[in-house]
């Protein structure tokens, strides 16, 4: 899978999770994102954050908090 597709699949298997609390869809993202953190010529800070949200998702403790912005 080309890394487009694969940030493609796993931004709309959260936003899947966000809209319909699916976790199914969680889980499946957790582990593009899983996927996405062990690309090479990944930067550290994304790998970081890949490898947050995956956890989250994979836990099913994602904090819910209202926006600021």
């Amino acid at each position: 899978m080309a890394n487009s597709e694969l940030w493609a699949g796993a931004l709309s298997l959260l936003l899947i999770h966000h809209e319909t609390g699916c976790p199914h869809s969680a889980l499946n993202a957790a582990r593009l994102l899983e996927r996405i953190g062990e690309m090479e010529d990944l930067d550290d800070a994304t790998r970081c954050l890949c490898e947050r949200a995956s956890t989250r998702l994979s836990n099913g403790k994602e904090n819910h908090h209202a926006c600021a912005a």
